[in-house]
């Protein structure tokens, strides 16, 4: 179990690892050489210029001007000054509403902090619990006076703690409807003020049932146009696109390793480069590598050329799937917001993703296997946080000596020092559970991508949702568990059945000390690792060395990153998980906590203003998970403080706390129900008021054009394929004029007429000719 001295040790060492990290950043940044890593979103937007194109040559390496050096934290209040609403113009609403989570951990721990260390701490240290427990042989230390299980046993000072707990619920109860209200009315603001997108206008219809007369773009285009006839702009089937896609990728990276081979040989043309045909090259014939490449292009281009000529014949290569466009926003929200037929599994219409987030390789999944795909991944997910418990396990067995001595006699010798037991318990336990998690983000993504979700935004938000239970069971309960039973086996294997739960009771407050580590370890050095940008650093030198040759390619070299939703997000609540927890139980947390909150938030103010490029905007859309997750965080803490206060000889005071988890899922229920249909529906009224603007401002737009192509498969926009590939894939559907709708349906009554240029069917009838009875078409 971690001492006073033990933290310590720990909070010297992350302080001054995040110092160095601060440290290297403050130099690096200044350094010409590496603008393009620090400071990539401003090359994107096109409003900085490459300090190296002028210059003596050292001039364009390392910066001589030693007053910047002076003024080498000049970047902290510069990522402080930029107002609220010129960032949201900068970066996204996204990104300004990810920032506000850290503020809502501010506004919600520093009062909270402010009234433990007033109260409850100075009624835990004043009590005499841990001394005069008959537990005599349960593990603690000093800073275990401030926590909970100082107090003694049936202790009316545990009435503080409850009432303190009512004010904790209150408080956070309050901030987060405030939030949640600023955040509704950001949200209806910036989709109000937002330029026009493809998204506004377009609904993604899927399970679209087979029709033996039509093919799948036909019979969408004779469906909306007969359910939505005055508001049907054009469609956009969707196409198995999955094998070409993968033809595409291998053709880019063969034309990158044809670019650096062309430039060594540019820079000695006295030898041509070679290289070996085995695996990974290195065995295997050699050839002259160009040459080679030369080769595996051609041959690629011919294999994209064909597969795309077999797409566009073959009917299995199109989906039962279309983007449908709208001429209105108004017309888009009303079929993305209702049913299209009495059969509620077909037509399954709901917003199109931004086309920069269409996720495109799950829209070739057929419906029908989402279902399955999915309780795959929830029993994958249940084993994978199942058998996580024995790495868990492991941690807990470093965070106490005793532990360690029983597995590992021989380094006895070694851990009875000082430093180096400091050391083992004070750092090496975050450390090692941080290096555990360092993969699950990306596992947790992939198993998202496997359940066939069409936007990255939903991806990421599947992921961030399960990487929340993962850290609730694993990291927060498992740790609890999994170590009080290492620090605590004795007192279990001596003491009766009935004196377990006292046990339990004293010793869950203790991990305290184990969390503290962790935030240490995770969000004060690990943040700051942030800012320092190692990978990209690394990837950008060594791609600007080999392969840059023109401007063009220096600025594809760089890699501006975005905010990892998925990642991030969960870390975030599981502070608010640990803060709300042990805010009535073991105060001496919540600096840890509040200082994490204040560091990420200029962190990653930073870097969102100078760094990120977000993918997608999805207009804060997350928002209603992160506030469920703090309202989960804030019930479990009641939960938690009601099963301690039963192990203290306090169990009178059920009644009281159990009134609190019921009026946090009431109060989360009138935040759901007044502002969650912000972030989940478009108001017809907003929708009208943005098109009647347009059209007054913009009368002779040509919508269609603009969405005719916004919908389109990336590998059919490449330079091989622009206009004549891609365009016979568009489906021309449409001719406002007509008012019989196009259908190559037959029935016994049809009578073929022939083909009319202003209508889009080859066996319609005459647009404006009257209907007769003879020859109508089947609906």
């Amino acid at each position: 179990m971690a001492t006073l001295s033990d933290i310590g040790v720990a909070a010297a060492i992350n302080i001054l690892s995040a110092l160095i990290f601060l440290l290297l950043f403050a130099i690096l940044r200044i350094q010409p050489f590496n603008d393009r890593v620090y400071f990539p979103k401003w090359y994107l937007k096109g409003l900085r210029s490459s300090p190296v194109t002028s210059g003596a040559f050292v001039s364009k390496i390392a910066n001589f001007d030693f007053r910047s050096y002076i003024r080498f934290l000049n970047w902290i209040p510069a990522a402080l000054k930029m107002p609220e609403a010129e960032l949201i113009d900068h970066a996204g609403l996204d990104s300004a509403v990810y920032l506000r989570i850290y503020l809502i951990g501010l506004k919600i721990f520093v009062p909270i902090a402010l009234l433990s260390w007033s109260i409850l701490v100075p009624v835990n240290w004043t009590s005499d619990g841990l001394q005069l427990a008959k537990l005599r042989n349960v593990t603690s230390s000093d800073i275990d006076k401030l926590s909970i299980s100082n107090v003694e046993y049936g202790s009316d000072r545990f009435w503080s703690h409850l009432v303190m707990e009512y004010a904790f619920t209150f408080w956070t109860c309050y901030v987060l409807k405030n939030e949640y209200k600023k955040i509704a009315s950001m949200r209806l603001a910036f989709l109000q003020s937002e330029k026009r997108r493809a998204d506004q206008f377009t609904v993604l219809v899927r399970n679209v049932p087979p029709d033996s007369h039509e093919s799948i773009s036909e019979n969408v285009e004779h469906f909306f146009m007969v359910n939505h006839p005055d508001h049907y702009l054009t469609n956009q089937v969707v196409y198995n696109a999955n094998e070409l896609a993968g033809l595409v990728a291998e053709k880019k990276k063969m034309q990158n390793w044809f670019d650096y081979y062309q430039l060594k040989y540019t820079r000695n043309k006295e030898q041509r480069p070679r290289v070996k045909l085995g695996f990974l090259g290195l065995w295997g014939k050699k050839v002259d590598a160009m040459d080679h490449y030369t080769d595996e292009l051609k041959k690629l281009s011919e294999q994209i050329m064909e597969e795309r000529k077999r797409i566009k014949k073959d009917n299995k290569g199109v989906m039962p799937a279309a983007f449908v466009s709208f001429k209105t926003r108004w017309g888009a929200a009303v079929c993305a917001q209702t049913q299209q037929t009495k059969n509620p599994t077909e037509w399954l219409t709901a917003w199109a993703p931004e086309a920069r987030e269409v996720y495109w390789p799950n829209l070739a999944m057929p419906y029908v296997s989402l279902t399955v795909r999915r309780l795959v991944m929830h029993v994958a997910f249940f084993f994978l946080t199942f058998f996580f418990i024995i790495p868990i396990a492991f941690v807990q067995s470093l965070a106490s000596i005793e532990g360690i001595q029983k597995s590992a006699p021989f380094l006895n010798t070694i851990i009875e020092k000082d430093f180096i037991k400091s050391l083992i318990q004070g750092f090496l336990p975050g450390i090692v559970l941080k290096l555990f998690l360092i993969f699950l983000p990306t596992i947790l993504m992939i198993m998202s991508k496997f359940e066939g979700f069409v936007s990255i935004s939903s991806l990421e938000r599947r992921a961030a949702f399960r990487y929340y239970l993962f850290n609730l069971v694993n990291v927060f309960l498992g740790s609890i568990v999994t170590g009080s039973a290492f620090e605590q086996l004795d007192s279990f294997l001596k003491q009766s059945a009935d004196q377990i739960p006292r046990t339990v009771g004293v010793a869950i407050p203790i991990k305290a000390t184990f969390f503290i580590t962790y935030i240490m370890v995770d969000g004060w050095a690990g943040v700051a690792g942030e800012i320092l940008r190692l990978k990209p650093f690394v990837i950008f030198h060594l791609k600007n060395f080999f392969l840059v040759k023109t401007e063009k390619d220096r600025e594809e070299a760089m890699d501006p990153g975005q905010i990892e939703f998925y990642a991030t997000e969960p870390r975030i609540q599981l502070y608010f998980l640990l803060g709300l927890v042990y805010a009535p139980v073991t105060p001496v947390l919540l600096p840890f906590i509040i200082f994490f909150f204040g560091f990420a938030y200029l962190i990653f103010r930073h870097q969102i203003i100078n760094v990120y490029n977000q993918e997608y905007e999805s207009g804060a859309a997350f928002w209603p998970d992160v506030h469920g997750r703090i309202i989960s965080a804030l019930i479990i803490s009641q939960i938690l403080l009601i099963g301690l206060m039963s192990t203290k000889g306090k169990a009178q005071s059920t009644p009281f706390l159990v009134i609190l988890p019921i009026l946090t899922v009431g109060f989360h229920r009138f935040c759901k129900g007044r502002y969650e249909s912000a972030f989940v529906v478009n108001p017809l009224q907003e929708a009208m008021i943005k098109d009647t603007l347009e059209r007054a401002r913009e009368p002779n737009l040509n919508l269609k054009g603009f969405l005719q192509n916004a919908y389109i498969h990336p590998v059919f926009k490449d330079e091989e394929c622009e206009d004549d590939q891609y365009e016979e894939l568009i489906e021309d559907s449409d001719d406002e004029n007509c008012v019989v709708v196009p259908t190559k349906r037959q029935s016994r009554r049809t009578t073929a007429t022939s083909r009319n240029p202003n209508c889009g069917s080859s066996q319609a009838l005459s647009c404006n000719q009257p209907d007769t009875g003879k020859g109508k078409p089947e609906l």
